[in-house]
């Protein structure tokens, strides 16, 4: 029987004091090398995560450190969190990217819907794994107690490990509520999965569409954007995009960080060209090397320190302003940008042996590549950035 229907697995209890669950998470980060190392061709083959190696992820605890303590998750503040996703962005970003995703998916719902549903959600003895979708691709007609809906999400990493669902919907069909964006919650089983997840990277991801036609959500499995959280602490009122970007963020430096430490090892002993020359000895390389670690160290040190201040200095019961969240979406952009063009010009100087797939190179390029057509860190985050920067009453952080 899978994790996915009900077993149970070992309870993790996290600490409560921030140094120690800072230590308790990244230690949890090595106990899974040796199963994501040892997963990564197999993950690319059969485009989700082995089962061996969502399990021992599971196993670890690191699918809930952004849950609610109240629930029994770790709650860390989103400096730890991007520590934890570097870290394991730099064994692989397919298993990186399924912690990510799998983490704010059960944080969602698990903060936001109420108590009721919340009990039926935990009701196993094990926690659950969610998936989820951000886009509102789907639309929801109110019913009694509820709403019956509609649509197709793209992008749902994990899917297949997960029990449940949740989707951003758009509402139609009342004056009052016409347009309101909701999350919606839906047993996976309950859901089509389309087996279409055959992308340039992060093919270990699982991130297939899921459907449903005419089905009926009560409003006790759903919330509206606007709702504030009913559990959790200050973690779950960064907002939107703030609850997410420091993640992306986290996930481009450490792929950037490896596929930098990969073509420095591989300059050392590579030969090119008819007289074999190492590739180490080129000027132009050692040009390219000392600018691009240098840029990886100052996009590292500007994510921390800005998502550390925005942390900081958040207010009690408040979100950060909307001109900071779209300041932070814009960092997140611009640390995807800096470590796609380390990745891109990684492989450039890899040669010939980077064109086969198996090359981790090659790898570490295809999987920003993907990341980087992410919404959350495309061009619009600059253009929305600069509206609020010129005033522009149009501004709009996640617009």
């Amino acid at each position: 029987m899978s994790i996915a229907k009900g077993q149970a697995l070992s309870n993790v209890t996290f600490p409560v004091d921030r140094e120690e669950k800072r230590t308790f998470l990244l230690q949890a980060v090595e106990q899974v090398r040796d199963a994501i190392e040892g997963s990564v061709t197999e993950a690319e083959m059969s485009r989700t995560l082995p089962n061996s190696l969502f399990e021992a992820i599971y196993e670890s605890g690191l699918f809930w450190m952004k849950l609610p303590e109240v629930l029994g998750g770790a709650e860390a503040d989103p400096l730890i969190q991007m520590e934890v996703i570097e870290s394991l962005a730099r064994m692989d970003a397919s298993a990186a990217w399924n912690v990510m995703i799998g983490s704010q998916s059960i944080a969602l719902p698990a903060a936001w819907l109420p108590d009721a549903s919340v009990a039926e959600i935990f009701a196993s003895d094990d926690f659950p794994v969610v998936a989820g979708s951000l886009m509102p691709s789907g639309v929801a007609i109110p019913d009694t107690n509820g709403f019956r809906v509609t649509g197709r999400w793209s992008f749902a990493s994990g899917i297949r490990h997960c029990r449940w669902v949740n989707a951003t919907v758009r509402v139609e069909g009342t004056a009052t509520t016409d347009g309101e964006m909701r999350r919606v919650v839906i047993p996976t089983a309950d859901v089509v999965i389309h087996d279409n997840w055959h992308s340039l990277g992060l093919q270990g991801t699982g991130s297939c569409d899921f459907s449903v036609s005419d089905y009926f959500v009560s409003d006790d499995y759903s919330w509206a954007f606007s709702d504030k959280p009913r559990r959790g602490g200050r973690l779950h009122l960064l907002g939107l995009p703030g609850y997410v970007a420091y993640e992306h963020a986290a996930l481009a430096l450490g792929v950037g960080r490896n596929v930098l430490d990969l073509v420095t090892q591989r300059a050392k002993g590579k030969g090119r060209g008819f007289n074999d020359s190492l590739l180490g000895d080129r000027e132009t390389f050692q040009r390219d090397l000392g600018k691009f670690d240098i840029e990886l160290i100052a996009m590292r040190s500007m994510i921390f320190d800005l998502f550390g201040e925005v942390w900081d200095g958040l207010p009690l019961g408040e979100q950060p302003a909307p001109a900071q969240q779209a300041q932070m979406r814009s960092a997140a952009t611009l640390a995807t940008e800096v470590a796609l063009e380390v990745a891109r010009n990684s492989f450039r100087y890899a040669g010939g042996e980077a064109v086969y797939g198996s090359d981790p190179i090659q790898k570490c390029w295809r999987d920003l590549a993907t990341a980087s057509q992410h919404f959350l860190v495309s061009d619009s985050a600059y253009e929305n950035h600069a509206k609020f920067l010129l005033g522009r009453e149009d501004a709009n952080a996640f617009g």
